[in-house]
């Protein structure tokens, strides 16, 4: 019997000759689907099971699903419909169009990254960058590398290798991805001195702090919590104040990287970097891919003379930017310079500052479409919610939007997974035993539509 089956399965130099096997061969290349070939008619050959698996047909049709499948690159778009604005798991910040279109004018070709085209001879990358972050922070000079984290060591590494940090215990975060700030600080070879309690710190704590090890002050942005009621944290003023007078720098660690004050698109105030620099702060450190509103980056500002300490650090060259997000960036920055079109365009600012008015009726938009494809399995209507910026970015601060709200009689995370199945997925959140798609961030409210047909099927 076993040799009857076997005989029933076709050689893989018949199949790579068939017509399907020559179209598999011109689609993906004569190797890959050879070796596919052969471990599909092995495993039919190790089963001894003919149900009808084994013909040409059969075999090149499972082939052309496996390299299909695995030729489909698993960085793709999704709708991000969690409420999140700034996801850290779906990407953070969407770059504008012009950060699009500056990536695409310097990736296919050489250009003038380390190259001073007006003396003809080697120069820095850090100079395309520069001119902008000192005209928006007011700082002397400014550097840029990987992330903020990344910024933070460097920082550390270069101030205070094998001395003392005054930081406050209210301010020792730990935030996505278990990044601690204890941990940073040790691997940056600096020594962590806690002073205060969690919630109250005051000047006279950091000022019986400081000693001879003491290599700078540090103040940190809580990110994604905040300690409210009998609470007391020092400012950047008072607190450079006293590191001046012991003859400190004073470190601000801004965390989600506010240029402008955000209050002019109603959303919440957060200290902005230049702010921090008036106040006092010798340096300040914040990302480029949160409020910013750029790709992932970690800026350092500040004085000159410890800017250039922290370029000269042979750290900086493992942690620098490539011309990709530098010009990304530097399109992103240029857009500050006209705050009236800012919020226009500026994905970020855009979708936080967006009207709950026109997020309602897209919903009534929405939800008979979305109804008529999910009829008899879920009932959808529409529900107040509320968005939240995300990535440690305003931390306290809900933003009302609308969603809809789909509730099936059974098995949510089953339609869940369903939306997520889609040709551009739909990623919501579950709550209460429903599936709750928050439309702030849903521009592309055709292309959602668009593949509905399938989520019917």
């Amino acid at each position: 019997m076993a040799k009857l089956i076997r005989r029933n399965i076709p050689s893989v130099d018949r199949i790579l000759r068939s017509a399907p096997g020559a179209a598999l061969a011109a689609a993906h290349g004569r190797g890959a689907v050879l070796a596919a070939v052969r471990d599909d008619v092995d495993r039919l050959r190790a089963s001894l099971q003919d149900r009808g698996d084994a013909s040409v047909e059969r075999i090149a049709a499972r082939v052309a699903a496996e390299l299909e499948s695995a030729a489909q690159a698993s960085l793709r778009p999704v709708f991000n419909l969690t409420g999140t604005i700034l996801h850290t798991n779906l990407g953070r910040a969407l770059l504008p169009r012009e950060a699009v279109e500056a990536i695409g004018a310097v990736a296919a070709q050489a250009v003038s990254l380390e190259y001073n085209l007006e003396a003809g001879r080697r120069g820095e990358r850090d100079r395309h960058l520069e001119g902008l972050l000192v005209g928006l922070t007011g700082a002397e000079r400014a550097t840029v590398v990987n992330n903020n984290a990344a910024a933070l060591l460097l920082a550390l590494n270069t101030l205070a290798l094998r001395r003392e940090v005054v930081v406050s215990r209210g301010e020792l975060v730990e935030i996505g991805g278990e990044f601690r700030l204890p941990e940073i600080m040790r691997r940056a070879g600096c020594k962590l001195v806690e002073v205060g309690t969690t919630n109250r710190t005051h000047a006279r704590d950091y000022a019986e702090a400081i000693g001879p090890r003491t290599a700078l002050v540090m103040k940190v942005h809580p990110s994604n919590y905040r300690i409210v009621g009998f609470a007391k944290a020092v400012d950047e003023k008072p607190l450079a104040a006293l590191a001046h007078q012991r003859g400190l720098p004073l470190l601000s660690d801004l965390g989600s990287g506010a240029l402008l004050d955000l209050r002019r698109w109603g959303l919440p105030r957060e200290r902005t970097a230049a702010e921090a620099i008036a106040a006092g702060a010798d340096l300040v450190t914040f990302s480029g891919d949160k409020l910013l509103g750029g790709p992932q980056a970690g800026i350092i500002a500040g004085r000159a003379e410890l800017v250039a300490r922290i370029n000269r650090n042979a750290l900086k060259r493992a942690l620098r930017l490539d011309k990709l997000r530098i010009a990304a960036l530097g399109a992103v920055l240029r857009l500050y310079a006209d705050p009236d079109r800012l919020a226009a365009r500026l994905p970020a600012l855009r979708l936080m500052s967006r009207p709950l008015a026109e997020i309602e009726q897209l919903a009534r938009r929405l939800l008979p479409a979305v109804s008529r494809a999910l009829a008899g399995r879920a009932a959808v209507t529409i529900e107040g919610c509320e968005s939240e910026a995300g990535s440690g970015s305003l931390p306290e601060e809900r933003i009302a939007s609308a969603a809809l709200e789909i509730r099936p009689g059974a098995g949510v995370e089953k339609l869940a997974r369903a939306w997520r199945a889609l040709p551009v997925p739909v990623i919501g959140r579950i709550h209460d035993g429903a599936l709750v798609l928050d439309l702030r961030c849903l521009e592309d409210d055709a292309g959602f539509l668009a593949q509905l047909d399938r989520l019917s099927a």
